[in-house]
């Protein structure tokens, strides 16, 4: 549901006619999304394979550079100020509601629930207290270089992914105004 949310918002940016929003949303999607994939990989990874968020929580601890990582995808993909979800979410929303209201309400919904989602795995992943075995307890760890080296990468771009159409930057809008150029 939330890659079908987050391609709602492009098409939305798609049918008021802002093609390079619908872009930049798409760029600043992959940083995120591919960031929180990753990051699920590596939970599961540290969990032994057991992809039960009832089975998780305090993994804070045991697998920090996930969990800040995993955080900042979190707070992208919630539109928090001043990472890259932020300003494509911001630059969609702004123009559905100068097109039609009612598609700035269902956007603006959709990023409400959005946090809220985000916001409930990130606690019960990472904060409360384990709740799998003391087996898996024992032997919580976090993902190697491997895998920890790509999250942290994908973190910086969520970020700052955002900066390569700020609000008097329009940097992309000119890159890809040949392809969408009416003649």
């Amino acid at each position: 549901y939330s890659t079908l949310s987050q391609l709602v918002y492009m098409t939305v940016a798609l049918g008021v006619s802002a093609y390079p929003i619908a872009v930049f949303h798409l760029m600043t999607h992959a940083f995120f999304k591919a960031l929180l994939f990753l990051g699920a990989g590596s939970v599961i990874m540290g969990m032994h394979h057991d992809q039960d968020m009832r089975n998780m929580g305090g993994l804070k601890k045991a697998m920090p550079i996930t969990f800040m990582t995993m955080l900042v995808s979190s707070l992208a993909i919630a539109g928090i100020f001043p990472l890259a979800g932020f300003w494509s979410k911001d630059e969609i929303l702004l123009t559905a509601f100068h097109h039609n209201i009612a598609l700035w309400v269902v956007g603006s919904v959709a990023s409400i629930m959005t946090a809220f989602y985000m916001f409930r795995l990130m606690y019960l992943t990472f904060f409360t207290t384990f709740r799998g075995t003391e087996e898996q307890e024992k032997h919580l760890h976090e993902s190697p270089a491997l895998i920890t080296f790509p999250l942290i990468v994908l973190a910086i771009l969520a970020a700052i992914g955002g900066a390569i159409n700020l609000p008097g930057s329009t940097w992309l809008n000119h890159y890809l105004a040949p392809l969408f150029h009416a003649e």
